[in-house]
């Protein structure tokens, strides 16, 4: 018989806010992946550092962060194959996500590889959107609104016209996309109607207006942005 893949979400950073059953599966395990830094440093294990037993196996897959996508996929490719021999043996594996794992989660590219040969679950977890929300006490949507859940690379012009049609929303993976983030906003009037937060529900995180936000972002960061004053009312 052949193993079981799981793929984990561990929520936004804050071990508290796992599962019990991401909780459950993490601590029993035998063997875990996880992508990390070419340095060797995981976000996704530190969130899941205080629960895995010293006996376990562990999978690190290092993943370039470059914009070019053949690296990553390179990535992808030998970190599927290590964890297939252990699958083919009868091991369960368990793959560590930040937040979800099919919320612009990495584990969707191993799932990709994986899934058609040997059995795989997915375990949601708390995603940064609705940290973000949760830490800035400010509501995503309400009654028939439709929230627009739009990347910090994706092209400027493009931005401020999904921007200008939405009713409320977020923007992912700010980072060095800040400037342009703040032009197309200003430019839309809603300047005044974005909250800022970046390493949610961490000890370091930030949260204030945008106009009170740091001139640089890390990666870890999110803007929220509600129309007009009191939209959840």
């Amino acid at each position: 018989m052949t193993g079981k893949l799981y793929g984990v979400g561990l929520g936004p950073g804050d071990p508290e806010l796992m599962t019990l059953k991401a909780h459950r599966l993490i601590s029993t395990a035998d063997v875990i992946a996880y992508p990390a830094l070419e340095t060797g440093d995981s976000f996704a294990r530190s969130i899941a550092a205080g629960i895995i037993a010293e006996t376990v196996e562990e999978i690190v897959i290092p993943v370039p962060m470059t914009v070019e996508r053949g690296p990553a996929q390179q990535a992808y490719d030998a970190g599927a194959q290590a964890i297939a021999e252990r699958l083919k043996v009868g091991q369960n594996v368990i793959v560590l996500c930040e937040g979800d794992p099919f919320f612009y989660g990495s584990f969707m590219y191993l799932f990709s590889r994986l899934s058609e040969q040997f059995e795989v679950e997915v375990v949601p977890g708390v995603t940064s959107i609705t940290a973000c929300a949760a830490v800035l006490a400010q509501p995503l949507t309400a009654r028939n609104e439709v929230l627009t859940i739009i990347p910090g690379p994706m092209a400027e012009t493009l931005m401020q016209e999904r921007i200008a049609a939405a009713d409320a929303v977020a923007i992912m993976k700010v980072g060095r996309h800040l400037p342009k983030i703040r032009r197309v906003l200003e430019r839309l009037n809603l300047s005044q109607n974005a909250g800022y937060v970046e390493r949610a529900t961490l000890e370091n995180q930030h949260v204030s207006s945008l106009s009170d936000a740091p001139e640089k972002a890390p990666y870890f960061s999110m803007i929220l942005i509600t129309k007009g004053e009191d939209p959840w009312l």
